[in-house]
C-alpha cells in the first residue's frame, strides 16, 4: 500500500474528522427528540407507529422511568455531539467508535430478549459509524505508538 493511502486511513488524516463530525451530526439530529420528556412522547409515538406500519413492532408503552432513560440518553448524546461538531478530534473518533460497539452491542442484546425489531435499523447505523471510527485505528495502532496516533501525530 502507498503511503498516500496509508495516510487517508490515519485517524489524522482530514477525512477521518468528517467522519467523526458526520456521526456526530446524526446523533444531534436522531437524539435530539430524546432529551426532553415532551420531545421524546412525540418521538414515541412517531417510532411506534414507524414500527407497526413497517412489521417491525412498536415501542413499550410510555412510562416515567423508561422517559427519564431517554431523556438521560438524549441529554448526553447532544452534548457529546455538539463537542464533536464543533472540535472534532482523531481521539473523539475513537471514544465514539467504542460508544457505538457498546450501544451496537446492547441493542442487538435487547432485540434477541424481546426488543422491536425496529431497533435492528439502529443497529445498522452504530455498527456502519463504528466501524468507520475504529478501523483506521486499528490498522494505525499496528504502525504507530498509541500516544502518537491518539495525538494525531502521523508515523515517520
Amino acid at each position: 500500500m502507498n503511503r498516500h493511502r496509508l495516510e487517508l486511513l490515519s485517524p489524522a488524516h482530514p477525512a477521518y474528522l468528517r467522519v467523526v463530525r458526520a456521526s456526530a451530526w446524526y446523533d444531534l439530529v436522531v437524539t435530539a427528540g430524546f432529551a426532553t420528556p415532551w420531545t421524546y412522547a412525540l418521538l414515541h409515538d412517531a417510532l411506534t407507529s414507524l414500527g407497526r406500519a413497517a412489521g417491525l413492532g412498536g415501542l413499550p408503552a410510555l412510562n416515567p422511568m423508561q422517559t427519564l432513560y431517554a431523556n438521560l440518553m438524549g441529554s448526553v448524546v447532544i452534548v457529546w455531539a455538539l463537542l464533536r461538531i464543533t472540535r472534532p478530534l482523531p481521539l473523539h473518533g475513537l471514544l465514539d467508535g467504542a460508544a457505538r460497539t457498546l450501544f451496537a452491542l446492547w441493542q442487538a442484546y435487547a432485540v434477541t430478549h424481546g426488543a422491536p425489531d425496529l431497533l435492528w435499523i439502529f443497529f445498522t447505523v452504530e455498527t456502519t459509524f463504528g466501524a468507520a471510527q475504529l478501523a483506521p485505528w486499528l490498522r494505525t495502532r499496528r504502525t504507530t505508538p498509541t500516544s502518537e496516533a491518539v495525538a494525531g501525530i502521523e508515523p515517520t
